[in-house]
């Protein structure tokens, strides 16, 4: 019996995801992730031909899309986050 928790576990582990990766965790197409990201409103590196979705500029993405009734909530989730040093 496989373990239904893997794949969430492993997410939590990395720090950037691709362009499809990211499309199916919005629960957007493939087409949608990559146009949205060339016009800038999805965080992205481009790493050689590869373009990466880092995981801390997506949940800070998603945390300003937040209503009025999620601020507790969302301050509690950014509490959480780990900053990368660059």
């Amino acid at each position: 019996m496989s373990d239904v928790s893997q794949p969430r576990k492993e997410n939590e582990d990395r720090l950037c995801f691709s362009i499809p990766e990211t499309a199916r965790m919005l629960g957007i197409s493939r087409g949608l992730a990559y146009e949205l990201a060339r016009s800038g409103q999805i965080p992205v590196l481009r790493l050689g031909k590869r373009l990466l979705v880092p995981k801390i500029a997506l949940e800070r993405m998603l945390g300003q899309t937040e209503t009025p009734g999620d601020k507790r909530e969302a301050s509690r989730s950014r509490n959480t986050l780990t900053e990368v040093k660059r």
